[in-house]
């Protein structure tokens, strides 16, 4: 099915499943670290499954890109939908020196573990699916650092132990929604930090950017109506006004004309008097 489709685009969940082999074989001694950093930027350079396709072709461990070409259908967005019971598509992931990133669509395993020595890593489930309705991140860092970035919605829990560093505990507390998971962070700090972070996902900030957008959209349009409103109810104060001063003064000139017609009638019968 690759051959069939070479120009489908990949996504970072893709990518992210091909450097997982790629790590796996660096563990194994199938790859040496020249081998394994070269596939590695490739990886992550790659753009389409076609690109994907040769870099773990090799392995015996996937025949394939490592990568799932029959989408599946859209999850609802339910928490039920996203705990799916299962393995997690990743179980672990070692920075030396150097970073990781687990983010996008993946499947967090019961347990994950992850390790940064001079280095830093990222696990974000704001997009992830959950194979039990508990999951364990277990971060051990050593002069290095991870974040962990959950949704608004996650129940989390900080068991971390540091030594001349630190776990974030400002997410804990928080109760989660109903049927949400629940996320436990435990692990080691030496010299280092587990940061843990709460955030929205870029889709559901774009439409809250354009929810809030369309409401400065609508109250402008209020305003503008009721300015408009008020405007004519001025123009047409204004016009019944006018019309109320040319009445009166048409009054005034009906009076003074009547007033002028007798005054002009009375001197012509004081005249015929006189004469």
């Amino acid at each position: 099915m690759t051959d069939e489709l070479p120009e489908l685009r990949a996504s970072d969940a893709d990518r992210e499943q091909v450097a997982e082999v790629l790590r796996d074989a660096l563990a194994d001694g199938r790859l040496d670290m020249e081998e394994f950093e070269e596939r590695l930027e490739a990886t992550f350079k790659a753009r389409t499954y076609g690109e994907l396709t040769p870099i773990t072709r090799d392995l015996p461990t996937a025949p394939g890109p490592a990568v799932n070409l029959i989408k599946e259908p859209v999850a609802d967005g339910s928490w039920a939908s996203r705990i799916t019971g299962g393995e997690g598509s990743s179980t672990w992931a070692v920075a030396v020196m150097s970073g990781f990133q687990r983010r996008g669509r993946w499947t967090v395993p019961r347990r994950f573990n992850g390790f940064a020595f001079w280095g830093g890593g990222e696990i974000d489930l704001r997009e992830a699916n959950f194979a039990d309705g508990e999951v364990v991140i277990n971060c051990v860092a050593i002069m290095g650092g991870m974040n962990v970035i959950v949704p608004p919605g996650v129940e989390v829990v900080v068991r971390g132990i540091g030594i001349m560093g630190g776990f974030d505990q400002r997410e804990e507390g928080v109760p989660g929604d109903p049927g949400a998971p629940r996320v436990v962070v435990t692990g080691f700090a030496f010299w280092g930090g587990v940061g843990v972070e709460r955030k929205l996902t870029k889709a559901e900030r774009q439409r809250l950017r354009a929810e809030r957008k369309q409401e400065r959209l609508d109250r402008k349009e209020s305003m503008r109506e009721l300015h408009e409103s008020f405007r004519e109810d001025v123009q047409d104060a204004h016009r019944r006004l006018l019309d109320g001063h040319r009445d009166l003064m048409g009054d005034r000139r009906d009076r003074r004309d009547r007033h002028d017609h007798r005054d002009r009638h009375d001197r012509r019968d004081r005249d015929r008097r006189d004469d």
